[in-house]
C-alpha cells in the first residue's frame, strides 16, 4: 500500500528495530471496544465499521521534544497513534485511533498556500470539506496565527525490511472540538513523500483509554 502511494527511500537502521507498543506492531491485530466511539453519539464525524484493526505498516516520528510518536496502518489507512519518551515505545500514553475524511492532491502553488493559511488559523473552517468548525488543540492557549507543525515519519510493512516504505514530510494541525460524550480530534496536514505526489489529508480521531484496545 505505503510503497505504491509513497515510493521508497535510502536505507535507514533494521526494521527489525521497529517498536512494539503494547504488543501493537506489523503483522498483528488490534481489538477496540466500540464503546470509544459509540459514546460519543450522533454528535461525532468519526466512524469505524469493525472492532479489528489488521496492522499493515508501521510509522515512527522522531520530535524536537525528544518524545516519539508511533502510529500503526490499516491497509485504508486507519491509524492507531501512542506517544512515548523512548523510540522503543516502553513508556507509551496519549493513545489515539484515527480514520481518514477527505484527500486531495492540490493542483498548484496557490491552493497549497491557501491549505498552509487554513492550518496556520486558531479555527479550522470545516465547511468545505462538510465538517463543523475545529479550534486548535495545538497552541489553544493563543488565538494569534500560529504556523503548523512539521516533522518527518518513516514507515515500514515488514519488521524483516530493511529499507521503509516511505519518508514523509509532514506539515500538520491538530484541532478538537468538545462533544456531549467526550472529546473528538481532527488531524489536517500536508504530506509530502519522498518521490511522491503532495496530497491534502483530513482525519478524523477520538482519545483512547488503555482498556479500549488490546493487541
Amino acid at each position: 500500500m505505503f510503497k505504491k502511494l509513497f515510493g521508497s527511500s535510502e536505507k535507514v537502521a533494521p526494521a527489525n528495530r521497529l517498536a512494539t507498543v503494547r504488543n501493537i506492531t506489523v503483522g498483528r491485530t488490534v481489538s477496540l471496544d466500540p464503546l470509544a466511539w459509540r459514546r460519543l453519539g450522533d454528535e461525532t464525524q468519526f466512524t469505524l465499521d469493525r472492532d479489528v484493526l489488521d496492522i499493515s505498516a508501521q510509522g515512527l516520528v522522531s520530535l524536537d521534544s525528544g518524545q516519539f510518536v508511533h502510529r500503526f496502518y490499516t491497509d485504508d489507512h486507519v491509524m492507531l497513534q501512542a506517544m512515548s519518551d523512548d523510540e522503543a515505545g516502553l513508556e507509551s500514553y496519549d493513545f489515539s485511533l484515527f480514520v481518514p475524511w477527505t484527500s486531495a492532491y492540490p493542483p498548484g502553488e496557490r491552493e497549497r498556500r491557501i491549505w498552509r493559511d487554513r492550518l496556520s488559523a486558531p479555527v479550522f473552517h470545516g465547511a468545505a470539506e462538510e465538517l463543523p468548525d475545529y479550534p486548535r488543540f495545538w497552541f489553544a492557549e493563543s488565538d494569534a496565527i500560529q504556523p503548523p507543525v512539521t516533522l518527518w515519519e518513516t514507515i515500514w510493512d515488514d519488521r524483516a525490511a530493511t529499507t521503509p516504505y516511505a519518508k514523509i514530510f509532514q506539515t500538520c494541525m491538530l484541532y478538537a472540538r468538545e462533544l456531549g460524550g467526550g472529546r473528538e480530534l481532527m488531524l489536517a496536514l500536508e504530506q509530502q513523500p519522498e518521490g511522491g505526489d503532495t496530497t491534502h489529508e483530513i482525519m478524523i480521531g477520538i482519545p483512547l483509554e488503555m482498556a479500549e484496545f488490546r493487541a
